[in-house]
């Protein structure tokens, strides 16, 4: 074994050790120990353990765990220490910016076992509250984590978004007459990108293809046949196709819809799609309406389109209200009334859904009892206050173990709507974790089912249930399902959302914001609920003031 591995072995059991709040002498000198290990210029593997003791900055206690290791390929305290802590929490010891300190207050006094979990409370701004912590640290463990997550080579759509309209605006800006547009999984609006790539329709691709190589609108381009290959500043692998326009739709069509959806309309197809003069011509020619990027994975709406029955995809601007936001009475950073003026007078809704969190989330200062009611004061004197405008009295109640709310029924009944949403033992197997949310469900003051699975995306896999048993249960109990709008979530999966609408379910987009411009990730619930093939007419917060106000009493009265 060479130096470099041991050195790196004792450095994660000093890491350890100081996370448990070990003896800090040991700490120290273990440290010490990994650095002299490291810097030797002669390798301390094959010397027997007085030789190892003798060396300079190590000593007998560090001597004996270096004869362990080489011995027996580990560390017994290391062993026990790593059984001890969670394994994401074992990662963050990894990010550049913290330490064990840090890692230690972040794990034992916000509860948060990974990375994801990390990131999340930082891009919510729970951080703050912590002790040792302020808005800078924040940010740059906000950061560290986004590179960290870069170099894996999967990003965010909601990350890929500015890069998209900077090299899509640099190629008009090179082209202003050429057809442009944007391709594959980020035209598809998928969740997770991989590969940033577009398609330019011109009447010379030698020209094109010349001025592009000599654009620098990406970093280590490269030219290979028609394509520009490069990587954004943050490591996006990027891919400009070149064609002749005569053939740009062809290749639009091609290049946008996922492999199984291309071939499944191909098949239809008997005659050329060469030299089509848009997208609707080739699905014509394949006896299809037009259909949406967003819904061009596998053969899925195949036969709706055939059969002209697509659904009319919802839109941003058919939203009427928020559902699902946090205040300052909980882990929020603006205040009700802030929150509630900046929906009527900058987004032009018509309410807003409070919904703090409730008493078992301590960590997000959730609310007791005392200060629901408190909260409900507020609420009322905000509501005769604010004209053309109306705050509902929500709550994101935990779902607990057994799958009961963590309120009692006769505070449960105050509420206008209750959001109930798992945040704890997110390792529950699947039949009790079934059970507990279709308990949750079947509560008679449940409307909303929040973020279902819990998932953290490119950092948390999320809770696993039985999609369907869950789903029907809210059908069967009227209970609505969520789409929570942040990027990190995107939670009920698109890929659900048409057996929930086959079932009779509606759903919701919600910005779960704990900020004024949390609001603004509706914009990608918006984008996840046309991919799942949402209409307005079974988005609950499409509905209007009135129509909203019917549906809550509706649901009171059933209880």
């Amino acid at each position: 074994m060479e130096n470099k591995p041991i050195a790196r072995t004792l450095r994660l059991l000093s890491q350890l050790m100081e996370l448990h709040d070990e003896n800090p002498f040991k700490i120290k000198s273990l440290a010490n120990a990994a650095f002299k290990v490291d810097k030797l210029p002669y390798p301390v593997a094959g010397k027997k353990l007085a030789e190892l003791e003798k060396i300079d900055g190590i000593g007998k206690s560090t001597a004996t765990k270096i004869a362990e290791l080489l011995e027996t390929g580990a560390i017994t305290e290391l062993t026990d220490l790593l059984a001890a802590t969670p394994e994401g929490v074992v990662e963050m010891l990894g990010i550049k910016g913290i330490g064990p300190k840090k890692i230690a207050v972040i794990w034992h006094d916000l509860g948060i076992e990974n990375i994801g979990e990390l990131f999340y409370a930082c891009n919510e701004n729970r951080l703050v509250e912590a002790k040792g912590f302020g808005l800078k640290t924040q940010e740059e463990i906000r950061k560290a984590i986004e590179f960290r997550m870069a170099s894996n080579g999967k990003f965010l759509y909601a990350q890929v978004e500015p890069m998209a309209n900077d090299i899509y605006q640099s190629i008009k800006d090179i082209f202003p007459d050429a057809f442009v547009k944007t391709t594959g999984e980020y035209r598809r609006c998928c969740e997770i990108i991989t590969e940033l790539t577009f398609l330019v329709g011109t009447l010379n691709r030698e020209i094109a293809l010349d001025a592009l190589a000599e654009s620098g609108i990406i970093d280590n381009l490269t030219v290979k046949g028609d394509h520009i290959n490069g990587e954004t500043d943050k490591g996006l692998l990027v891919d400009i196709q070149v064609t002749g326009v005569k053939y740009f739709y062809d290749e639009l069509f091609r290049q946008t819809g996922g492999e199984d959806h291309v071939k499944a309309v191909m098949a239809r197809i008997n005659d050329s799609i060469e030299e089509s003069e848009n997208e609707e011509m080739i699905y014509m020619k394949a006896g299809l309406v037009w259909m949406p990027p967003e819904l061009r994975e596998g053969d899925t709406f195949i036969e709706k389109a055939a059969n002209n029955t697509l659904p009319h995809l919802i839109t941003y601007h058919d939203l009427k209200g928020t559902l699902h936001n946090h205040s300052t009475w909980s882990d929020g950073i603006h205040t009700l009334e802030e929150m509630a003026l900046y929906c009527r007078n900058e987004l032009k809704l018509e309410y807003l859904g409070m919904c703090d969190h409730s008493k078992s989330a301590f960590y997000a200062k959730g609310l007791s009892i005392e200060r629901v009611l408190q909260q409900h004061e507020e609420i009322d004197h905000l509501n005769k206050k604010i004209n053309d405008f109306h705050i509902f009295k929500g709550i994101e109640s935990d779902i607990l173990n057994d799958g009961s709310l963590d309120y009692p029924d006769e505070i449960l009944k105050k509420f206008d709507f209750i959001v109930a949403s798992v945040h704890s033992n997110l390792k529950m197997d699947k039949d009790k974790a079934t059970v507990r949310l279709i308990k949750a469900v079947e509560n008679p003051y449940t409307t909303i089912l929040g973020h279902p699975t819990g998932r953290l995306l490119l950092s948390r896999k999320g809770y696993e249930f039985d999609y369907k048993k869950v789903i029907d249960a809210c059908a069967a109990n009227n209970v609505v399902i969520e789409i929570n709008a942040n990027p990190l979530r995107l939670d009920l999966d698109w890929r659900w959302h048409q057996y929930a609408l086959d079932k009779g379910v509606k759903l919701s987009i919600n910005p779960d914001a704990h900020r004024k411009e949390g609001f603004l990730d509706m914009h990608y619930g918006i984008l996840a609920a046309r991919k799942g093939g949402l209409n307005k007419e079974m988005c609950l917060n499409a509905f209007s003031l009135e129509e909203i106000k019917k549906v809550f009493e509706l649901k009171k009265t059933g209880v």
